[in-house]
């Protein structure tokens, strides 16, 4: 199955075209789709290209499954013998999409 590494929000993520996978927030309602065209690689076993560092022309559709919040991350700072200590939380907003297509 070809596969392709797509690049958002400074990540990587191979995916293949039926992936569902979670990415930072995406300002789309459910239901629409995007494109990414910050396409690293694609292909698959010799047929693999590589890009420099993208690969012209290449492109990746998905569509917007769900908007969701992460769970919380708690965040706790102390210093012992001080009496100092902070606690925090953070959700972080995140989309959930489904590849649709692999063009290359």
């Amino acid at each position: 199955m070809a596969y392709a590494i797509i690049k958002t929000d400074g990540k990587s993520y191979k995916v293949a075209v039926g992936d569902k996978l979670n990415v930072q927030k995406i300002e789309l309602a459910e239901g629409e789709s995007t494109t990414f065209d910050q396409v690293l690689a694609c292909g698959e076993g010799e047929s693999l290209r590589i890009g420099e560092p993208t690969i012209p022309g290449a492109t990746v559709t998905a569509k917007v499954v769900k908007q969701f919040r992460a769970p919380k991350v708690i965040i706790f700072h102390f210093k012992r013998r001080k009496g100092f200590h902070k606690k925090k939380g953070h959700r972080q907003n995140m989309t959930q999409i489904e590849i649709t297509g692999i063009n290359a």
